[in-house]
């Protein structure tokens, strides 16, 4: 198991900007493999984050490798898309508008 993938999730909430998400309801699962799955439920400009493999709006599933990256900022999330390292289902519209939570 990575920490720097639990502490990033542990400690995202803490961190959003509440005024990006305002006007955003939606729910996002993460998978990332060999870790564990987070749901992050954004409501009213706020993020609510759990462990949990719940169905959700928009499902985004990375290798450790990749996910760690991008927490790092060593890989750009449309670049792992492109090169499929990082994929999406579900609502498209709102996994472009991931970068408001980030």
């Amino acid at each position: 198991m990575s920490t720097e993938i639990t502490a990033f999730f542990e400690e995202l909430e803490q961190h959003v900007d509440s005024e990006k998400l305002e006007g955003i309801e939606a729910t996002y699962r993460f998978e990332v493999e060999g870790e564990r799955s987070w749901r992050v439920e954004i409501t009213n400009g706020q993020a609510r984050i759990e462990e949990s493999d719940a169905a959700a709006d928009c499902t985004v599933r990375a290798s450790r490798e990749t996910f760690e990256k991008i927490v790092r900022g060593k890989q750009n999330p449309a670049t792992a898309v492109m090169l499929g390292k990082l994929k999406i289902e579900g609502d498209m519209t709102l996994a472009l508008k991931l970068k408001q939570l980030f």
